[in-house]
Parts: structure tokens; sequence; C-alpha cells
């Protein structure tokens, strides 16, 4: 099954911000563009928009002005449904409501042809239950774009329950034909992005909550030591609080309060108090005109250490011991079965996050996961009351030296970075399992949707199959809650890499 023939009318229904985005790339990639809304006037309206969004693109010479001439006469905005008649795609962008969407979607069947592609861009009901109020749900699909649509590449492609292949395969190919990067995926809640990127807003907030760091702290290690192109709280504050928690409360609730998806009680407090980003002036930030911006806890200067003895290699963080080397400081290896780490000359130790608290060692200090420690341009340091200070002067200028500010925050299990890292591979190995798309849509989905440095498979294979779980299940002893309990799937992910290394 191919992609529609550029000939073929498509219909948006619902002429908001995505009806909008939606209807313009079909209109860019050559279709001829009925626009409908329910309410007089606004789908006129919404084709105006659309028209001098085109005057931008020829302005910024990013589009002919034949090319826009020839968009805009192909653009109409139609005032009754019965107009549909003769379109072989309408994707609707109404009300994220289940009866709103079903009541609509039975109408347009009732007008449409038999083979007319129906597609709905919700992001949080579920593809199966809307379209079970069909006649023929066999051409029902879920075609969730990303705001802004003309300009974000990604489109997940979802197949219900009672989805036809012949459906999905001409949805997929016809969002590829616009010049989309599609991903495909069962109808499950949160579908690909929405479902995994749960934790990376969650362990930020449970950080926070625990009072293991303020929130400019936690968002300067997310992005400078993480690599993640914004932090947690400034991306929600972008977002909007309000309609960030909601969707965290709807997958939440569709997988049945499974305790992984908790929503955040802080957040909560934020929505009610009316604080809900920009969108406000004021959400985790105060965005108020000379409103200044909070900054990230950074530790002051502190001599480097004379030397250090490196035990083990330590594992995805061994190109810390070039660095070092580089640095002028002298590294000692001692080839002893003692885990990975690093001594410092007062006998405390570095010891990569692994899940595990500080206060449970006698004078330790964890530093976290880096996405790359030759150009992270900050290190977060983890320590308990009864670490010494000594120890805490020269882990912290062991990484000043390698030209790295330093955050430090309390004792926190996973830190920020590595327990983020670890429950997204969790979560994501788990979806494969449970057919919910490939490995490799998968990565694709995360770092065009939601811009993270790598996928969840690609940072399993840069930090080794069995590390995510490893990190969980120490933080599951100290907190046998469920949710950082590892997946069956993740178990089996581990244990197949450790019998292929094992086979001669």
């Amino acid at each position: 099954m191919t992609a529609l023939d550029l000939s073929s009318p498509v219909a948006v229904v619902g002429t908001g911000t995505m009806g909008q985005g939606i209807a313009q790339v079909a209109l860019v990639a050559g279709h001829p563009v009925r626009l409908y809304d329910a309410a007089p006037g606004q789908a006129r309206q919404a084709a105006d928009a659309i028209g001098a969004r085109l005057d931008r693109l020829v302005e910024k010479e990013r589009m002919g002005a034949a090319e826009r001439d020839a968009a805009r006469a192909r653009l109409q905005p139609v005032d009754e449904l019965t107009a549909l008649a003769g379109c072989s795609l309408v994707v609707e962008a109404v009300l994220e409501r289940l009866d709103v969407k079903q009541e609509l979607l039975r109408a347009v069947e009732d007008i449409v042809s038999d083979d007319c592609l129906l597609a709905t861009n919700t992001s949080s009901l579920s593809v199966t239950a809307i379209g079970g109020a069909l006649r023929v749900p066999g051409r029902f699909v879920g075609l969730h774009f990303f705001n802004p649509a003309p300009l974000l590449p990604l489109v997940e492609v979802v197949s219900g329950f009672a989805t036809d292949v012949t459906s999905t395969t001409r949805a997929y190919e016809t969002a590829r034909a616009w010049g989309k990067t599609p991903v495909a995926c069962a109808d499950t809640p949160g579908f690909i992005v929405n479902r995994l990127a749960r934790p990376f807003y969650a362990e930020a907030f449970a950080v926070y909550e625990s009072q293991g760091a303020d929130p400019a702290t936690i968002d300067a290690v997310l992005r400078e030591c993480g690599g993640f192109r914004m932090g947690a709280f400034e991306l929600t504050d972008l977002i909007g609080q309000d309609v960030n928690e909601s969707v965290t409360h709807s997958v939440w609730q569709s997988f049945f309060q499974d305790v992984r998806f908790t929503p955040s009680l802080a957040q909560r407090r934020l929505v009610e108090s009316g604080r809900l980003g920009r969108k406000t002036g004021r959400g985790w930030y105060d965005y108020a005109d000379g409103a200044e911006r909070p900054e990230p806890h950074t530790a002051e200067p502190a001599d480097p250490p004379a030397h250090v003895i490196a035990e083990g290699d330590l594992g995805p963080a061994s190109e810390l011991l070039e660095l070092i080397r580089r640095a002028g400081i002298e590294v000692r290896e001692r080839d002893e079965d003692k885990g990975t780490r690093l001594v410092l000359p007062g006998g405390g130790q570095l010891v990569l996050a692994d899940g595990q608290a500080s206060v449970e060692f006698l004078d330790v200090v964890y530093f976290d996961l880096a996405l790359d420690y030759r150009t992270a341009s900050r290190i977060a340091l983890s320590h308990c009351q009864d670490t010494s200070a000594r120890t805490v002067a020269e882990a912290t200028g062991l990484f000043q030296a390698l030209g790295k500010k330093v955050s430090v925050i309390g004792d926190v299990p996973g830190m920020i970075v590595a327990r983020t890292v670890a429950r997204i591979i969790d979560l994501a190995v788990e979806a494969v399992a449970k057919g919910v798309a490939t490995e490799e849509d998968i990565d694709t989905a995360m770092r065009l949707g939601v811009n993270y440095p790598l996928g969840p498979f690609e940072w399993s294979r840069r930090l080794g199959r069995g590390w995510a779980g490893e990190l969980l299940d120490e933080m599951h002893e100290i907190d046998p809650s469920g949710r950082y309990a590892p997946s069956l799937a993740l178990y089996r992910y581990a244990c197949a890499a450790r019998e292929r290394e094992d086979t001669p």
C-alpha cells in the first residue's frame, strides 16, 4: 500500500494550532486541503492564518511565490461536514474528549466513502476507543503530529486494536511522503514519546521533592551534564504545567495507577496555584519583566588532589582517567577486585552513581552520569552529612581541574542523570517486549519527538545492557515501593547480553 496520491483531497477537522499545522503540512506536500470547524467563521480564519504563514516562508526564501500561490489555491475552508465527501483522508484535531471525537467521526463516516482513511491526532486518548464507535474501524489510525507540526519531523502512526495493516501502511507512507519521519507503534497509553518521557519529568520532580536540589540546579545538570536540550522544570514551564500534568495523569490512570507513572504532588500544587509556566508568567520560574533567573548551585573553587588511585576501569566513566592525566593529576592504577572507583589522597572514594546512597558507606562521594565527560561543562556530586569535608573538597577540585563546574546535591540515590536515563531505558525495553514499537523507532521517536541526545537503546549500548537494571535494583532495595523495580523485560534483556558474551 502506497502513500495517498497528491491529487487526493485531504480534510482537517478542527482548526486550532495543531489542525492548522497539519493542514499546512498536507498543503505544502501538494494535496488539495479542506478545512472544517464547527465554530462559524473559524475555518476561514484558519485558512487566512495558514496563508500568512506561507507568506512568511516566501519572505524567508523557503518557498517560491508561485508555489505559495498554488498552495493557497488548493486550500478550501468549508462550512459543512458534507463538503468532506470525496476526501481520501480526514484528520480530526478537535477537543481531547472521547465522546466529542467519536460523535464527530461517526458523522464524518456517514459522508465519506468506505475507502477514505480516517485519522486522529490525539496525544492522550486511546485510538482503539475512538475507533470503536465507527462502522468501519479498520480504516481508522492515529496520526500524532508534534507541535509545531510544520517544523517538527516526527509523526507517531498508531494502530488501534481493530486497525487494518493496509490502513497503517498507507498512513505511514503518506506521512513519509509529506516529508515527515514516521514511527509505527501500537495503541498504548502515551504511545511512544509521552510514555517513555515520563521519567524525565518525574525523576527531576522527585529529586526536588526530596530536597536533593533546587530546580535551577537540576535543570543545569540535565543540560550541561546529561546533554538534554532543556531541563525538566524549564521544559514543563514551556509546555504548560497543566498540559504536562494532564498527560502524566492520563498515562498513570491508563496504566491502572502504575506506581512508575505516579504524578508529582509538587507539580499538582503548582497547577492548583495557577502557576502554569510561561503562559501565565510564572511556573517553576518567574517570567515577569525584570525577574532574575535563579542560578544553579555551583561549588566554590577547590584545590585538585595531587593524585588519584583508580580501582577498576570506571565503566561508563572510563574516559575520565585520560582527562585526569591530561589535567596533570597522577593516576595510579590498582587492579583489585573492589569495584570501580577512584580513591582520593585523603582515603575517600569517588564513585559513579550506581543507585546506592552515600550514607550507606564510609566517606564516599558519588558523581553523576554524563553524556560525554569530555564535553560536559558541569558535573553533579552527591554525598551525605557524614562525608568528610576533605573528600568533598578533593572530589570538587578534581572535576574543576578538568574544566567542569561542580554542583553538589544531597544524598540522592542514582543522582539526577543516571536515575533518569536508567528509568527511560527500562520503559523502552519493556515497550519493545510488549510489541509497542521497534528499538529503532523508539530511538528515533525520542530523539526527534523530545530532542533527547540519544535514544534509550543508544544509551543502553553505550552504557552496557546490564547497567540500567543494576542501578534500578539498588534503588528498588532502598525504595521498595515498586517505582524503581526493573521490569522483567529489562532483566531478560540484560541476561540475553550476558549469554552472548559467555558463548564461545
